[in-house]
């Protein structure tokens, strides 16, 4: 087997290249920048191109597969040249059910969760002894990649994006799975610039959970209004099953797990987390995980990568950086901080970053989301909403979206860490959200430089 990659640094696209190659296949690739983690971990594999850029030569019918990443763009000339060959073209998404379509088939959707519930399945699996493979969104303890595909393991757990697939196919990515077990963690609207409006976006998950397999399941968080709808009109042989948080208690500044009176200690905290434990609990109880062990085996669950990760800590200071950068993600996010440490100063801090994010019409999304925190900064680059060919938009704008009294909004991340640093962190908890760096911060030399 054959199989070329074209943009072949994206976060999935790597990790499954990385993949492919640990099965076997021969893998090449091309892309016109690649950046670390992605240049590392390709180098190490010896899968890194040996040029930036196109390259036509590269494009062959001795190819067994072409797969394309959202990264490159229609006119890419090496699609072209696999068009004119007749080679079979596909997207990630495509090419991973083409790899598990024989496997029982666990998807993670949702508008929050994923990436997390997704590890939480992973993690117990794993510590059980079970094979499987899966695809997930981050990098997690035990795991050297975020992609695995073998030829004998029954399950597989994929991470479910609603995002596009590729260029060319402008599917959501969870559309191509056709899951036997699906769960839906909660729907909160997101990547406005591919699903305009709320009910456009709310289409993407009924069709989802249309496309499960024949006599499949889907799990669901029971709060959500819209979730509760589509779970009443699913295919008769489609199994719902709604949930709500895991049953638990805190002491000593500690989150236990709670079943039939024995307590199991957590390493994580926040009521999303909460819910996101029970959806990995149904899944794993639809293929025979006893409660018992589940509980135990998520005592032992650090966490994803950038999901509340600590990046510095003393006896009166911690700092998290988190991937929270939707409106519903950020709202959750500080206040799991805020109910973990209540009696701490909360200074949150947030970047808009994503296409959405930086949408002017967009902003009021994140009214109150804010509010939990004592202290709230925002940071965005006037010059990154003029690159993506978005409207302009004030600081006052963003103020009067957010509703935070005392807002701190900055467009230069240098002013941003001198306000920083003029503030005391005695009995503080320092939470740096973002799906970026804000603008090319060391986050990690940030947060132990604030704890003087």
């Amino acid at each position: 087997m054959k199989v070329h990659f074209i943009a072949i640094g994206g976060s999935a696209m790597h990790n499954l290249a990385i993949a492919l190659h640990k099965k076997g296949i021969e893998v090449s690739g091309s892309d016109d920048e690649i950046f670390d983690p992605s240049y590392s971990h390709l180098k190490k594999y010896d899968l890194l191109p040996s040029s930036w850029g196109w390259d036509i030569s590269k494009i062959n019918k001795d190819l067994d597969a072409v797969i394309l990443g959202m990264h490159a763009r229609e006119d890419n000339p090496e699609l072209q040249k696999a068009k004119d060959l007749g080679l079979k073209i596909y997207s990630y998404p495509e090419y991973i059910y083409e790899q598990t379509k024989d496997k029982i088939r666990i998807v993670v959707g949702g508008s929050h969760g994923k990436t997390s519930t997704t590890s939480m399945i992973m993690h117990v699996l794993k510590d059980l002894d079970i094979d499987f493979d899966y695809m997930v969104g981050a990098d997690l303890d035990g795991f050297d990649t975020m992609v695995r595909l073998s030829e004998d393991a029954k399950y597989v757990v994929l991470e479910g994006d609603e995002y596009l697939s590729s260029p060319i196919d402008l599917r959501p990515k969870f559309h191509l799975y056709h899951p036997n077990i699906a769960v839906i963690t909660g729907i909160a609207w997101d990547h406005i610039n591919v699903f305009p409006t709320f009910d456009n976006y709310l289409s993407q998950f009924e069709k989802f959970s249309n496309m499960i397999s024949e006599s499949g399941s889907l799990i669901y968080y029971r709060e959500d209004e819209n979730l509760r709808k589509i779970a009443s009109n699913l295919r008769s042989d489609i199994k719902s099953i709604g949930y709500v948080e895991f049953n638990s208690i805190f002491e000593n500044d500690r989150v236990f797990l709670v079943d039939e009176g024995k307590k199991y200690p957590l390493r994580i905290f926040g009521s999303h987390n909460l819910q996101n434990i029970s959806a990995a609990y149904y899944v794993c109880k639809e293929i025979g995980i006893s409660k018992n062990q589940f509980c135990e085996s998520m005592s032992t669950f650090t966490g994803a990568s950038k999901r509340l990760q600590v990046l510095d800590e003393t006896n009166d200071y911690i700092a998290f950086q988190d991937f929270a950068h939707s409106p519903s993600k950020l709202k959750a996010t500080v206040k799991a901080v805020r109910e973990q440490y209540p009696n701490r100063q909360l200074i949150a801090c947030m970047e808009l970053h994503t296409f959405s994010s930086l949408k002017k019409e967009f902003l009021p999304q994140y009214k109150d989301s804010l509010k939990e925190a004592d202290i709230a900064c925002i940071y965005y680059n006037p010059e990154v909403v003029k690159h993506k060919h978005l409207s302009p938009f004030s600081e006052e704008d963003v103020k009067h979206a957010f509703g935070k009294e005392g807002l701190n909004v900055f467009t230069k991340s240098e002013d941003l860490v001198n306000s920083l640093n003029d503030l005391n962190y005695k009995n503080t908890v320092l939470l740096l959200m973002s799906s970026g760096t804000f603008g090319g911060l060391d986050l990690e030399e940030i947060a132990k430089s604030m704890n003087k």
